[in-house]
């Protein structure tokens, strides 16, 4: 069964956004990511976790936190 992660992470250029979508591709078992730049929202949907995500997105250096609907600031570490 496929897992929806939804996080916050700071999408400000094109240069971000770029190797965003680079470190998310390399993720095995995905079906399907998607990247809202209005929202600040990352999508990836597959046999992922939420961990496993965060990780990547850290190697590339973005912070990424757990998308909450009620408080969509960003809070980085």
């Amino acid at each position: 069964m496929a897992n929806v992660v939804e996080l916050k992470v700071n999408l400000h250029c094109d240069e971000c956004i770029r190797k965003i979508l680079k470190a998310i591709k390399k993720i095995e078992d995905i079906e399907a990511y998607d990247v809202d730049t209005q929202l600040n929202k990352v999508t990836v949907t597959g046999n992922v976790t939420e961990e496993q995500v965060i990780r990547v997105l850290q190697k590339v250096r973005k912070a990424a936190v757990k998308w909450d609907q009620d408080n969509q600031t960003l809070f980085t570490n």
